[in-house]
């Protein structure tokens, strides 16, 4: 409609001016120009639909962005689009929901970029949003996709993609009714937006965690709409790392790219001049086939950043969320203890309850239970069965339960465990879990003072966690659940010198742990007496 007004404003012209000898060139001018612009809006939403369509090896979007759109490369200039290793396996394997974990630079944050714009010009009606950590990062994006626009041919720029304003980084295409912004991560994100294409970008780094500006934004997605969540890793705790951990759940795509997928990082090695490889580089050079250039260039790098190398430039996901803050448990044993965990022998109800060394006739139990609301959001109830003796891991119970249903469930895998000596945590939630065991009359029920239950206090808390630190430390090969050992890494000091789960992390099953092993720790001057026994004394069924 708005091609078709301004053509009747300039026909109106040209009928004011039907004296004029110049009467005819308007009129073929006018015609000229919107046979231009219908033909460019034509061909641009031909596009649209088939984007993702394959074309050879790549799809019809990928043509487009190698055959249309520049970029200003790391060493200068402007230069067509041509895809690296990380572009194109997302490319390959995105999905609607996508989740980035990403060494810095690797050009994911440029080709999500691109991707979004072509859909915002050959879709009419889209408005894509991308969302940065800071207002510099913003500018950078925005720079990104005002380069695409000035770099496509001239005739569109004045026709069909002409701009009504572009300014606060924002563009508007006023004939395809489509928009294109690049935000900051504050809390008036996605207000009042209706949003077709989501990028958010470093949310490891936004304001507060960002979960609240990020659950903003994805409420203002279309159910058919595109979203992307990015970012390089920076600790063990706040939405990125949450979002990352529950992506099964969630059913976002999970996409990592180490800093081998940029085939820069590399550095010139004269040859003889190359040290011998430490054990950890030869994995790395077996696994990934890295070249001597590479394990140059990462010496080069772990000796100028030290311990946040991991983090910048990522080799696995899991040890590259450092945590941000003293770590309670010590990291090397932690990693020590994920190398050496056995695999599970089953799974049952749905995965909350794993176990690892079923029930064996005459050996004797404990079983430490950190309790809950039960409610579907918040803290998980969990109980962790170790074997007395010796201390190892047997049982793991998570999931949201009340505490009618949790002592239903813990009286049952107590009986399962040779009537396991049942420790619950008596604080809150605890007095109604332990009432229910009472009137289900379970029989074995730790007791301190007369009192069933355990009491967590300001003063045995940091007791039963140090004593957890320290079998850990000297016992690793005693603990084989990931999530536990998931939330050994998010466990550290606050500046309040208190020890507890980072912000957005849980320690329901570290508490649980704990609670155990402070009963077993207890239960020596009861006649059990600590002695080294192999693990394969342990049968598996």
């Amino acid at each position: 409609m708005r091609i078709r007004r301004r053509y009747e404003d300039i026909r109106c012209l040209s009928v004011a001016f039907k004296n004029c000898e110049e009467a005819e060139s308007i009129e073929w001018k006018v015609n000229t120009e919107r046979r231009t612009v219908e033909g460019d809006l034509y061909l641009l939403q031909q596009f649209g639909p088939f984007l993702d369509q394959q074309l050879g090896e790549q799809t019809l979007r990928d043509q487009l962005i190698t055959g249309l759109l520049k970029i200003r490369p790391k060493k200068g200039g402007v230069r067509f689009f041509r895809l690296n290793r990380a572009q194109r396996e997302y490319s390959r394997k995105c999905t609607k929901q996508n989740i980035v974990l990403k060494a810095r630079q690797v050009g994911i944050t440029t080709y999500i970029a691109a991707r979004y714009f072509l859909q915002t010009i050959t879709r009419p009606g889209t408005l894509t949003v991308q969302v940065a950590h800071s207002q510099e990062s913003a500018e950078a994006i925005f720079n990104i996709v005002q380069r695409f626009w000035e770099n496509l041919p001239k005739e569109m720029l004045k026709g069909a993609l002409v701009k009504s304003r572009s300014n606060v980084r924002q563009i508007v295409f006023p004939r395809l009714d489509s928009e294109y912004r690049v935000e900051t991560a504050d809390d008036n994100a996605g207000r009042g937006m209706t949003i077709h294409n989501l990028h958010c970008s470093e949310v490891s780094r936004w304001p507060r965690g960002g979960m609240e500006t990020l659950t903003s934004l994805r409420a203002a997605v279309v159910p058919e709409g595109e979203i992307v969540l990015e970012s390089t890793p920076n600790g063990a705790s706040g939405g990125f790392y949450g979002e990352w951990q529950k992506a099964n759940e969630t059913g976002y795509t999970q996409h990592f790219f180490p800093w081998w997928y940029d085939e820069s990082y590399q550095e010139v090695v004269k040859k003889g001049k190359m040290l011998p490889l430490t054990p950890e580089e030869s994995e790395l050079v077996r696994q990934h086939e890295l070249s001597e250039g590479q394990i140059a260039w990462r010496r080069k790098q772990w000796k100028t950043l030290r311990d946040l190398a991991a983090q910048e430039y990522v080799e696995d996901a899991g040890s590259c969320f450092l945590v941000s803050g003293e770590c309670v448990f010590e990291l090397a044993a932690i990693e020590k203890a994920v190398g050496l965990a056995g695999e599970e022998t089953a799974s049952e109800d749905n995965g909350r309850l794993t176990i690892w060394f079923p029930p064996q006739k005459g050996r004797r139990y404990i079983l430490g239970v950190d309790t809950a609301g039960g409610g579907s959001d918040g803290d998980y109830a969990c109980a962790q069965v170790i074997e007395r003796t010796m201390g190892i891991q047997c049982a793991e119970l998570h999931g949201h339960f009340p505490p009618y249903e949790l002592a239903r469930r813990v009286a049952e895998l107590g009986q399962r465990y040779e009537r396991a000596l049942v420790a619950v945590e008596r604080n809150n939630h605890g007095y109604g879990v332990l009432a229910h065991l009472n009137n289900q009359a379970y029989g074995n029920l730790f007791e301190k003072d007369g009192q069933p239950g355990w009491l967590t206090s300001a003063a045995s808390r940091p007791a039963m966690i140090e004593n957890m630190a320290a079998v850990l430390m000297s016992e690793p090969e005693l603990f084989h659940s990931p999530r536990l050992l998931e939330e050994c890494r998010t466990f550290v000091r606050h500046t309040d010198g208190n020890a507890a789960a980072a912000d957005g992390a849980h320690d329901d099953c570290v508490m649980a742990m704990a609670i155990a092993l402070a009963v077993r720790r207890e239960d020596v001057g009861r006649g059990v007496k600590r002695r080294v026994i192999e693990m394969a004394s342990l049968v598996v069924e």
